[in-house]
Protein backbone atom coordinates (compact mmCIF):
# COMPACT_ATOMS: atom_id res chain seq x y z
CA UNK A 1 0.00 0.00 0.00
CA UNK A 2 2.84 2.59 0.45
CA UNK A 3 3.35 2.57 -3.14
CA UNK A 4 0.16 4.03 -3.76
CA UNK A 5 -0.49 7.30 -4.05
CA UNK A 6 -3.66 8.43 -1.96
CA UNK A 7 -5.93 11.71 -2.58
CA UNK A 8 -7.88 12.32 0.59
CA UNK A 9 -10.04 15.39 1.95
CA UNK A 10 -9.54 16.14 5.38
CA UNK A 11 -12.35 17.95 7.75
CA UNK A 12 -10.90 19.98 10.84
CA UNK A 13 -13.45 21.60 13.12
CA UNK A 14 -11.94 20.58 16.67
CA UNK A 15 -11.68 23.93 17.80
CA UNK A 16 -11.88 27.95 16.48
CA UNK A 17 -10.80 26.98 12.67
CA UNK A 18 -13.37 25.43 10.28
CA UNK A 19 -10.88 24.11 7.90
CA UNK A 20 -10.96 21.59 4.72
CA UNK A 21 -8.29 20.10 2.58
CA UNK A 22 -7.37 17.71 -0.12
CA UNK A 23 -3.94 16.21 -0.04
CA UNK A 24 -2.51 13.28 -1.99
CA UNK A 25 0.46 11.55 -1.69
CA UNK A 26 2.55 8.34 -1.27
CA UNK A 27 3.96 7.15 2.37
CA UNK A 28 5.66 8.69 3.66
CA UNK A 29 5.57 11.84 1.95
CA UNK A 30 6.75 14.19 1.03
CA UNK A 31 2.93 14.85 -0.16
CA UNK A 32 0.71 17.59 -2.43
CA UNK A 33 -1.58 19.66 -1.06
CA UNK A 34 -4.24 20.53 -3.77
CA UNK A 35 -5.88 22.99 -1.80
CA UNK A 36 -6.39 23.78 2.52
CA UNK A 37 -8.85 26.27 3.33
CA UNK A 38 -8.67 27.53 6.86
CA UNK A 39 -11.18 30.06 8.21
CA UNK A 40 -10.19 31.74 11.25
CA UNK A 41 -12.62 32.69 13.62
CA UNK A 42 -10.67 34.57 15.42
CA UNK A 43 -12.25 37.79 15.52
CA UNK A 44 -15.55 36.30 16.97
CA UNK A 45 -13.86 35.16 20.13
CA UNK A 46 -11.63 37.97 20.44
CA UNK A 47 -13.60 40.14 22.98
CA UNK A 48 -13.74 36.99 25.27
CA UNK A 49 -9.85 36.59 25.58
CA UNK A 50 -10.52 32.98 24.22
CA UNK A 51 -12.32 30.43 22.40
CA UNK A 52 -15.94 30.27 23.23
CA UNK A 53 -17.11 26.74 22.39
CA UNK A 54 -21.03 27.23 21.55
CA UNK A 55 -19.32 30.10 19.41
CA UNK A 56 -17.17 28.06 17.91
CA UNK A 57 -19.33 25.16 16.93
CA UNK A 58 -22.36 27.05 15.30
CA UNK A 59 -19.57 28.89 13.16
CA UNK A 60 -18.93 25.19 11.80
CA UNK A 61 -22.27 24.42 11.34
CA UNK A 62 -22.29 27.74 9.38
CA UNK A 63 -19.80 27.52 7.39
CA UNK A 64 -18.25 24.57 7.38
CA UNK A 65 -20.48 22.80 3.81
CA UNK A 66 -18.82 26.04 1.69
CA UNK A 67 -15.14 26.00 2.96
CA UNK A 68 -15.81 21.96 2.14
CA UNK A 69 -17.13 22.89 -1.04
CA UNK A 70 -14.27 25.79 -2.13
CA UNK A 71 -11.26 23.03 -1.01
CA UNK A 72 -12.96 20.63 -3.53
CA UNK A 73 -13.30 23.07 -6.08
CA UNK A 74 -9.47 25.04 -5.61
CA UNK A 75 -7.93 21.06 -5.99
CA UNK A 76 -10.46 20.58 -8.96
CA UNK A 77 -11.53 17.35 -7.42
CA UNK A 78 -14.96 15.58 -7.00
CA UNK A 79 -16.04 13.45 -4.02
CA UNK A 80 -15.80 10.51 -6.22
CA UNK A 81 -12.15 10.91 -7.23
CA UNK A 82 -11.33 10.63 -3.59
CA UNK A 83 -9.96 7.91 -1.99
CA UNK A 84 -11.38 8.40 1.33
CA UNK A 85 -12.55 11.06 3.46
CA UNK A 86 -10.79 12.16 7.13
CA UNK A 87 -12.26 14.21 9.90
CA UNK A 88 -11.25 14.59 13.08
CA UNK A 89 -12.86 13.23 15.40
CA UNK A 90 -11.19 14.13 18.87
CA UNK A 91 -9.91 15.37 21.00
CA UNK A 92 -11.27 18.96 21.09
CA UNK A 93 -14.51 20.97 21.93
CA UNK A 94 -17.13 18.26 21.69
CA UNK A 95 -19.60 20.65 19.79
CA UNK A 96 -17.11 21.33 17.13
CA UNK A 97 -15.93 17.64 16.67
CA UNK A 98 -19.54 16.67 16.14
CA UNK A 99 -19.85 19.07 13.39
CA UNK A 100 -16.95 17.97 11.55
CA UNK A 101 -17.53 14.36 11.70
CA UNK A 102 -21.01 14.37 11.36
CA UNK A 103 -20.08 16.18 7.76
CA UNK A 104 -17.51 13.62 7.31
CA UNK A 105 -19.95 10.68 7.71
CA UNK A 106 -22.60 11.55 5.44
CA UNK A 107 -19.99 12.49 2.55
CA UNK A 108 -18.67 9.16 3.05
CA UNK A 109 -22.04 7.51 3.10
CA UNK A 110 -22.99 9.36 -0.52
CA UNK A 111 -19.95 8.76 -1.87
CA UNK A 112 -18.96 5.33 -1.16
CA UNK A 113 -16.11 5.97 0.56
CA UNK A 114 -14.00 5.07 3.61
CA UNK A 115 -14.39 7.27 6.78
CA UNK A 116 -11.16 8.13 8.41
CA UNK A 117 -11.51 9.24 11.71
CA UNK A 118 -8.32 10.34 13.03
CA UNK A 119 -7.00 11.58 16.12
CA UNK A 120 -6.38 15.39 16.33
CA UNK A 121 -2.89 15.03 17.74
CA UNK A 122 -1.75 12.67 14.79
CA UNK A 123 -2.24 14.85 12.83
CA UNK A 124 0.28 17.28 14.38
CA UNK A 125 2.45 14.43 14.93
CA UNK A 126 2.54 13.35 11.00
CA UNK A 127 2.49 16.40 9.28
CA UNK A 128 6.26 16.59 9.20
CA UNK A 129 5.79 13.37 6.99
CA UNK A 130 3.17 15.13 4.51
CA UNK A 131 6.04 18.52 4.28
CA UNK A 132 9.39 16.82 4.83
CA UNK A 133 9.11 12.87 4.67
CA UNK A 134 10.37 11.86 7.97
CA UNK A 135 10.73 8.68 8.58
CA UNK A 136 9.75 6.95 11.43
CA UNK A 137 11.22 6.79 14.48
CA UNK A 138 11.15 9.96 15.38
CA UNK A 139 11.04 12.38 18.29
CA UNK A 140 8.23 14.53 18.50
CA UNK A 141 7.54 17.80 20.87
CA UNK A 142 3.92 18.47 19.99
CA UNK A 143 3.41 22.06 21.67
CA UNK A 144 -0.53 23.80 21.25
CA UNK A 145 -2.57 25.54 23.37
CA UNK A 146 -4.59 22.17 24.48
CA UNK A 147 -0.99 20.13 24.68
CA UNK A 148 2.18 19.90 25.68
CA UNK A 149 3.84 16.44 25.29
CA UNK A 150 7.01 14.69 23.91
CA UNK A 151 6.53 11.17 22.44
CA UNK A 152 8.73 8.87 20.66
CA UNK A 153 6.61 7.66 17.98
CA UNK A 154 7.75 4.32 16.26
CA UNK A 155 5.01 4.40 13.69
CA UNK A 156 1.06 5.22 12.97
CA UNK A 157 -0.28 2.74 15.80
CA UNK A 158 3.20 3.53 18.03
CA UNK A 159 3.69 6.56 20.18
CA UNK A 160 5.43 6.43 23.40
CA UNK A 161 4.78 9.18 25.64
CA UNK A 162 7.60 10.48 27.45
CA UNK A 163 6.44 13.53 29.16
CA UNK A 164 3.80 15.63 29.72
CA UNK A 165 2.39 18.99 30.88
CA UNK A 166 0.75 18.15 34.64
CA UNK A 167 -1.13 21.31 34.75
CA UNK A 168 -1.25 23.98 31.74
CA UNK A 169 -0.49 23.90 27.89
CA UNK A 170 1.97 25.63 26.55
CA UNK A 171 0.24 27.89 24.52
CA UNK A 172 -2.54 28.27 26.82
CA UNK A 173 0.09 29.69 29.52
CA UNK A 174 1.02 32.03 26.49
CA UNK A 175 -2.44 32.94 25.99
CA UNK A 176 -3.29 33.71 29.54
CA UNK A 177 0.05 35.52 29.95
CA UNK A 178 -1.45 38.02 26.85
CA UNK A 179 -4.28 38.07 28.54
CA UNK A 180 -2.83 39.07 32.18
CA UNK A 181 -0.52 41.64 30.24
CA UNK A 182 -3.16 43.09 28.17
CA UNK A 183 -2.17 41.93 24.99
CA UNK A 184 -4.54 41.17 22.23
CA UNK A 185 -5.35 37.70 21.04
CA UNK A 186 -4.54 35.01 19.81
CA UNK A 187 -1.91 35.37 22.80
CA UNK A 188 1.18 33.48 21.21
CA UNK A 189 1.72 35.53 17.98
CA UNK A 190 1.43 38.94 20.27
CA UNK A 191 3.54 37.53 23.02
CA UNK A 192 5.97 37.01 20.47
CA UNK A 193 6.15 40.32 18.82
CA UNK A 194 6.43 41.77 22.02
CA UNK A 195 9.14 39.79 23.68
CA UNK A 196 11.50 40.85 20.34
CA UNK A 197 11.56 44.45 21.91
CA UNK A 198 11.95 43.02 25.24
CA UNK A 199 14.85 41.97 28.01
CA UNK A 200 14.93 38.28 28.53
CA UNK A 201 16.68 38.63 31.78
CA UNK A 202 14.67 41.59 33.26
CA UNK A 203 12.76 39.87 35.57
CA UNK A 204 13.28 36.55 37.17
CA UNK A 205 10.72 34.37 36.39
CA UNK A 206 10.59 30.95 37.64
CA UNK A 207 11.20 26.99 35.74
CA UNK A 208 9.08 24.61 37.14
CA UNK A 209 10.66 21.38 37.42
CA UNK A 210 13.63 22.59 35.66
CA UNK A 211 16.73 19.99 36.37
CA UNK A 212 19.32 21.16 38.18
CA UNK A 213 20.55 19.49 41.05
CA UNK A 214 19.94 15.94 42.53
CA UNK A 215 17.13 16.87 44.66
CA UNK A 216 15.11 18.22 41.69
CA UNK A 217 12.65 16.22 39.70
CA UNK A 218 14.13 14.61 36.96
CA UNK A 219 11.97 13.61 33.81
CA UNK A 220 10.13 15.28 30.58
CA UNK A 221 6.87 16.28 32.57
CA UNK A 222 6.02 19.95 32.31
CA UNK A 223 4.27 22.73 34.22
CA UNK A 224 2.99 26.58 33.50
CA UNK A 225 0.80 26.90 35.82
CA UNK A 226 3.85 28.59 38.58
CA UNK A 227 5.29 30.35 35.74
CA UNK A 228 1.87 32.12 35.26
CA UNK A 229 1.23 33.09 38.19
CA UNK A 230 4.57 34.52 38.91
CA UNK A 231 3.71 36.69 35.53
CA UNK A 232 0.39 37.77 37.11
CA UNK A 233 1.94 38.55 40.39
CA UNK A 234 4.69 41.13 38.85
CA UNK A 235 1.84 42.32 36.42
CA UNK A 236 0.60 43.59 39.22
CA UNK A 237 3.21 46.43 39.53
CA UNK A 238 1.82 49.08 37.05
CA UNK A 239 5.25 50.33 36.10
CA UNK A 240 6.21 46.55 34.88
CA UNK A 241 7.46 46.74 31.13
CA UNK A 242 4.93 44.71 28.55
CA UNK A 243 7.86 43.90 25.99
CA UNK A 244 10.79 43.09 29.16
CA UNK A 245 7.88 40.55 30.99
CA UNK A 246 6.97 38.91 27.45
CA UNK A 247 10.52 38.29 26.98
CA UNK A 248 11.57 37.20 30.17
CA UNK A 249 7.90 34.88 29.72
CA UNK A 250 9.11 33.80 26.69
CA UNK A 251 12.81 32.98 27.98
CA UNK A 252 11.87 31.02 30.59
CA UNK A 253 9.37 28.97 28.47
CA UNK A 254 12.92 28.15 26.17
CA UNK A 255 14.10 27.09 29.08
CA UNK A 256 11.64 24.64 30.10
CA UNK A 257 11.28 23.04 26.73
CA UNK A 258 15.09 22.74 26.47
CA UNK A 259 15.26 21.01 30.04
CA UNK A 260 12.34 18.64 29.18
CA UNK A 261 13.46 18.08 25.39
CA UNK A 262 17.04 16.91 26.42
CA UNK A 263 16.26 14.47 29.31
CA UNK A 264 13.22 12.62 26.49
CA UNK A 265 16.44 12.77 23.92
CA UNK A 266 17.73 10.15 26.34
CA UNK A 267 14.61 8.16 26.93
CA UNK A 268 14.21 8.67 23.08
CA UNK A 269 17.86 6.80 21.93
CA UNK A 270 17.14 4.24 25.00
CA UNK A 271 14.36 3.09 22.63
CA UNK A 272 15.73 3.76 19.27
CA UNK A 273 19.41 3.48 19.07
CA UNK A 274 19.63 4.46 15.74
CA UNK A 275 17.54 7.19 15.11
CA UNK A 276 18.22 11.43 15.54
CA UNK A 277 15.11 13.46 14.06
CA UNK A 278 13.29 15.46 16.45
CA UNK A 279 9.95 16.65 14.77
CA UNK A 280 8.35 19.84 16.83
CA UNK A 281 4.79 20.61 15.63
CA UNK A 282 1.88 22.58 17.20
CA UNK A 283 1.24 25.96 16.94
CA UNK A 284 3.39 26.98 19.13
CA UNK A 285 6.13 25.78 17.09
CA UNK A 286 5.26 28.27 14.44
CA UNK A 287 7.18 30.74 17.37
CA UNK A 288 10.50 31.61 16.10
CA UNK A 289 12.24 31.82 19.09
CA UNK A 290 11.33 28.47 20.55
CA UNK A 291 12.16 27.32 17.02
CA UNK A 292 15.95 28.44 17.41
CA UNK A 293 16.29 27.48 20.87
CA UNK A 294 15.56 23.85 19.88
CA UNK A 295 17.43 23.99 16.88
CA UNK A 296 20.22 25.15 18.64
CA UNK A 297 19.35 22.11 21.45
CA UNK A 298 19.49 19.57 18.61
CA UNK A 299 22.55 20.47 17.09
CA UNK A 300 24.41 20.19 20.51
CA UNK A 301 22.61 16.52 20.37
CA UNK A 302 23.87 15.02 17.59
CA UNK A 303 19.76 15.59 16.27
CA UNK A 304 18.42 16.67 13.16
CA UNK A 305 14.89 19.03 13.74
CA UNK A 306 12.33 19.41 11.61
CA UNK A 307 9.55 21.17 11.49
CA UNK A 308 6.48 22.15 9.29
CA UNK A 309 6.07 25.88 8.07
CA UNK A 310 4.30 27.83 10.29
CA UNK A 311 1.06 28.01 8.27
CA UNK A 312 1.24 24.00 9.13
CA UNK A 313 1.88 24.13 12.83
CA UNK A 314 -1.57 25.58 14.03
CA UNK A 315 -5.03 24.06 13.09
CA UNK A 316 -5.37 23.18 9.47
CA UNK A 317 -7.22 20.11 7.49
CA UNK A 318 -4.15 18.98 5.13
CA UNK A 319 -2.76 17.56 8.67
CA UNK A 320 -6.30 15.63 9.05
CA UNK A 321 -6.15 14.70 5.49
CA UNK A 322 -2.58 12.96 5.18
CA UNK A 323 -2.88 11.42 8.56
CA UNK A 324 -5.87 9.70 6.87
CA UNK A 325 -3.31 8.66 3.83
CA UNK A 326 -1.48 7.03 6.48
CA UNK A 327 -4.06 5.18 8.08
CA UNK A 328 -5.39 3.52 5.06
CA UNK A 329 -1.11 2.95 4.01
CA UNK A 330 -1.19 1.51 6.90
CA UNK A 331 -4.05 -1.00 6.46
CA UNK A 332 -7.22 0.48 7.70
CA UNK A 333 -10.31 0.08 5.61
CA UNK A 334 -12.30 3.03 7.57
CA UNK A 335 -14.15 3.56 10.20
CA UNK A 336 -17.77 2.33 10.84
CA UNK A 337 -20.26 5.53 10.69
CA UNK A 338 -21.31 4.91 14.53
CA UNK A 339 -18.11 5.97 15.63
CA UNK A 340 -18.38 8.49 17.96
CA UNK A 341 -16.81 11.94 18.57
CA UNK A 342 -14.29 12.25 21.59
CA UNK A 343 -13.41 15.61 23.70
CA UNK A 344 -10.40 13.68 25.11
CA UNK A 345 -7.84 10.80 23.11
CA UNK A 346 -4.53 10.66 23.87
CA UNK A 347 -2.07 9.28 21.48
CA UNK A 348 -0.05 7.65 24.21
CA UNK A 349 -0.04 6.68 28.39
CA UNK A 350 2.02 5.79 30.26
Amino acid sequence: MRDKPFTILGIETSCDETAASVVRGRIPGPGEILSNIVFSQTEAHAPYGGVVPEIASRAHLEILDGVIERALDEAKITLQELDGIAATAGPGLIGGVMVGLTTAKALALCAGKPLLAVNHLMGHALTARLTHGVEFPFLLLLVSGGHCQLLGVGGVDDFRLYGSTIDDAVGEAFDKTAKILGLPYPGGPAVEEAARSGNPKAYDLPRPLLFKNKQDRAGADFSFSGLKTALRQLAQDRRVSVADASASFQAAVIDILRDRSRFAMGLFRADFPDANTMVVAGGVAANQAIGAALAQLCGSEDFILRAPPPKLCTDNAAMIAWAGAERLAAGANGDDLSISPRARWPLAVR
